[in-house]
């Protein structure tokens, strides 16, 4: 079913590189795009980018366009042949193999006069369900039942590396079970309108499962109430990203002294999952107030909470009327998009969600190389070289922590393109004809799967994202950073392009991902990735000072009129982007320096150094519409992206003397607020 959850604090995109200097042509960087009513002295980004978001308008069916969205959308155009080639060949296909899987899933999501016949059919039993609940153990029961089906309620649970061992798979509890973005969208008056319409939004669901009109608004109205006791004991986003509030380890006597009312031990039975001498309760807090919530929530509204969520995850597999009225309030009103995606694209999610690394197993057999991976694997290493060295060279660091940084730069361990064994999906029983019951069995499965790593050792093969995903993430607990086949593209790589531009792309990008383990969280964990401090207290001291500078730096930018980045949400990307971009300069640099002649030639009437920071910008350009603006402001750890394109280049003397700016020129930051760090 659909879960709304928190998306992982990954980066975006990645990979490979040119050895050596190519004499490129115009095309693979097109110079007449660039603005020249804008100096890149005084907006980088629309300098680069201006004429392009002019150009290329947001589609209906989306609530962002650029240059990420539009390599997503090649993405997507190669899976839907994949898919459509499975559905039209399941039924002669290998029984069991992943083809036939895939096809089936895929060809009874398209299936959409079967769907609309079953109306909410499939969810019937489990409404009886919540309707017979009869006292607060029943409730209990049901939160119990619930995730044993696969389908998370109220909470958050699943397994994860213990922050203290990581070559230990720990279970972990985690606070959950909001229908709005974050926990301030049920207090700040800026959010009333959302408020209102969430509540319409609840009760329409409601009266499409036959609840009355004047029934379904009181059971909306008791959601509210109900979510809005959740939030109060629920951390911000910005809080959330503190090593130290999401990792709480008590024994299960410890737990239910928290939850008196709910028995953790029959919980974990419930779900097959090995818990012995104990678990994360990450956010003791939120757990305390759920306790509270067992003793003086009516049955009732217990049952409106149940029955609502019940019905909005599985509303995108439902009829019609389900799937448009979830696209009204989740993408329209919260992210401003126009128009619902056609079909296929909403089914080809649903099928990435349940089958993701089988569909990228198919992917990537005839959508990348051996030869691709190899020179990806190149370019880390010198990015890798890059990074040592400025370690070294650091001022501000002492050398008893340098030792230890380069302990970890030592261990990085990078994942590139695709896993190197994939998964077994032999216990995944699909029909070809039930897009619920299909939906519904993948996340049984996946939940299961899950769980089942619970008390063993970490797999360090395994893969977080699936190759055909446009992104690119960094773990601190497995000390890796991965990126997907499908990064592997332009404008971020180009085999066709100079150094300058596929260090600016996917260069930079390497050099983010390999920050996020010196970031202000990335940075608490050490070589095994363990969570434990390795600074002397005068560094850590001289490390925050200089990120408090570059939190700064970002809470000033106002991408909606009186809304700012927060410097604290987005500051690990901030870092990130810091430090890969002049680790990706470093390495530019090194590499130019073999071949001084090529160094010196210009391309287009630019520079190496110019055509570096020019991609860069590029790999940032887009638009976003407002609504989705604000609720990202609010949720992504990433700010927006006009402001990553202009925000480490405007802390780089080296980007000044590309570009001849000046001391006054608005991407030169003055000398007292001018960020260094990696």
């Amino acid at each position: 079913m659909k879960h709304r959850l928190v998306k992982p604090l990954a980066f975006a995109v990645g990979i490979a590189l040119c050895t050596g200097a190519i004499a490129a042509p115009s095309s693979v960087f097109n110079v007449h795009e660039l603005d020249s009513k804008i100096s890149a002295c005084s907006d980088l980004n629309g300098f680069v980018n201006a004429k392009w978001i002019a150009a290329n308008p947001i589609p209906a069916d989306r609530t962002r366009w650029g240059s990420f969205d539009a390599l997503r959308e090649d993405s997507l155009r190669v899976q839907h042949k994949i898919v459509e080639d499975a559905a039209n060949h399941a039924a002669k296909a290998t029984p069991g193999s992943i083809e036939q899987k895939i096809g089936y899933l895929y060809a009874s999501g398209m299936d959409e006069a079967a769907v609309d016949k079953a109306g909410f059919d499939p969810i019937k039993p489990q409404l009886a369900h919540i309707d017979g609940l009869k006292d607060s153990a029943d409730v209990v029961g049901y939160i119990r039942d619930s995730y044993a089906q696969g389908q998370p309620v109220l909470f958050r649970f699943g397994g994860n590396a213990d922050f203290k061992d990581s070559s230990r798979v720990i279970a972990y509890a985690n606070q959950g079970g909001l229908g709005l973005p974050t926990a301030e969208y049920y207090s700040k008056p800026d959010y009333e309108k959302i408020r209102t319409a969430y509540v319409a939004h609840i009760a329409k669901l409601l009266v499409l499962t036959g609840v009355s009109a004047g029934d379904a608004q009181q059971q909306a109205k008791a959601v509210m109430s109900f979510e809005t006791r959740l939030a109060a004991a629920s951390l911000l986003p910005a809080q959330m990203r503190k090593p130290e509030n999401r990792y709480h380890f008590v024994s299960i006597a410890d737990a239910d002294k928290v939850t008196p009312g709910f028995d953790w031990a029959a919980f974990f039975k419930a779900q097959g999952a090995d818990v012995k001498d104990g678990f994360s309760l990450s956010q003791p807090q939120f757990f305390a107030e759920v306790q509270k919530m067992f003793g003086d929530v009516p049955l009732a509204e217990w049952q409106a909470y149940f029955r609502y969520h019940a019905i909005a995850n599985a509303a995108p597999y439902l009829s019609a009327p389900f799937q448009q009225e979830d696209f009204a309030f989740e993408e329209q009103t919260l992210n401003g998009q126009k128009e619902m995606q056609p079909r296929w694209k909403r089914v080809l999610a649903a099928t990435n969600e349940g089958m993701g690394m089988a569909l990228g197993q198919l992917y990537v057999a005839g959508n990348f190389s051996p030869n691709s991976k190899q020179r990806a694997q190149e370019l880390v290493d010198n990015l890798r070289a890059a990074y040592k060295t400025r370690i070294e060279n650091l001022p501000w660091m002492s050398d008893a922590t340098k030792r230890k940084a380069l302990e970890k730069w030592a261990t990085f361990v990078p994942k590139i393109g695709y896993p190197d064994k994939w998964r077994d999906w032999s216990g995944l029983t699909l029909v070809p004809d039930n897009y619920f019951a299909n939906v519904h069995a993948a996340d049984k499965f996946n939940y299961d799967y899950r769980v089942a790593k619970i008390g063993k050792p970490v797999d360090r093969t395994e893969w977080g994202m699936t190759p055909q995903t446009v992104n690119a993430y960094y773990s601190p607990q497995q000390n890796e950073i991965v990126f997907p086949a499908a990064i592997l593209q332009p404008p971020f790589f180009d085999a066709k392009a100079d150094d300058a531009i596929n260090y600016g792309g996917i260069g930079a990008v390497i050099g983010h991902e390999m920050g996020h383990g010196y970031d202000d969280q990335g940075s608490k964990f050490d070589a095994q990735g363990n969570n434990v401090n390795w600074w002397t207290d005068a560094d850590r001291q001289a490390f925050e000072a200089r990120t408090a500078k570059l939190a700064a730096q970002f809470d000033s930018y106002e991408p909606l009129p009186g809304k700012h980045v927060n410097g604290q949400l987005t500051m690990g990307e901030n870092i990130g982007d810091l430090g890969g971009l002049n680790a990706a300069y470093t390495a530019l640099q090194m590499a130019l320096s073999k071949n001084p002649a090529e160094a010196k030639k210009k391309i287009d009437g630019y520079t190496q150094d110019q055509r570096f920071f020019l991609n860069w910008a590029r790999v940032w350009r887009g638009s976003i519409r407002p609504e989705a603006q604000l609720t990202l402001l609010n949720t992504d750890p990433h700010a927006p992206a006009q402001f990553r394109a202009i925000g480490a280049p405007s802390n780089m003397p080296e980007f000044a003397k590309a570009f001849q700016c000046k001391a006054g020129d608005a991407m030169v930051r003055s000398p007292d607020t001018q960020v260094k760090i990696w």
